[in-house]
């Protein structure tokens, strides 16, 4: 455990290797959530939220249940259903606490459940054999990396309102345009190195 390697571990979380912007991976609230920007900061602490416990969960469940019992084949089904649970606790959480925020995430806070980055991180701390520090903090600058990339995404879309868009760009053309135009300039953070 070095400074350098958990130094490394952030900047490719949140910047060189952003779950969205450059592994092109859980998609569907970027685009669909990106709307208001609020809206996007509740989603992405709400996803941020559940890949650091699930990814800290899975890592004990596999490390100390799967591979003791020789059952690590089950390694996705067991990730998914601990995903399941745990968005189901944020949706009851949300729901009592906030009821404003869980109105606005509507069906999407349903879809954490499948969407990919939360498996995507779990099983990619298991891959690299990562330890508990370094699984907890994978977990928690991929989740930010993904609130960083909604929440840009949300600044964008909501300047784009107040100007006028061809009619054929408007809606989901264009969000497509500046997610295009935002993967090329997260791809200039991949010359980073340490």
């Amino acid at each position: 455990m070095t400074a350098a390697g958990i130094i490394t571990i952030v900047v490719a979380g949140i910047l060189t290797n952003n779950i969205i912007l450059s592994q092109s991976v859980g998609i569907c609230p970027f685009l669909g959530v990106s709307k208001k920007l609020d809206s996007s900061i509740g989603m992405g602490l709400a996803v941020t939220f559940v890949i650091t416990v699930a990814s800290i969960v899975c890592f004990f469940l596999y490390h100390y249940v799967l591979v003791p019992l020789n059952m690590t084949y089950l390694q996705t089904i067991t990730f998914i259903l601990i995903i399941a649970s745990l968005v189901q606790l944020l949706d009851i959480v949300l729901k009592k606490t906030s009821p404003a925020l869980y109105t606005s995430l509507g069906v999407y806070l349903a879809l954490i459940t499948t969407n990919c980055a939360v498996l995507f991180t779990a099983n990619a701390g298991i891959t690299a054999e990562y330890n508990l520090l370094y699984t907890f903090i994978n977990a928690l600058c991929v989740g930010l990396g993904f609130t960083l990339a909604l929440v840009l995404m949300a600044g964008i879309r909501e300047r784009l309102e107040r100007v006028h868009i061809p009619k054929f760009f408007q809606g989901f053309p264009i969000a497509l345009i500046i997610a295009g135009l935002m993967s090329l300039a997260f791809m200039g953070f991949g010359g980073l190195s340490f």
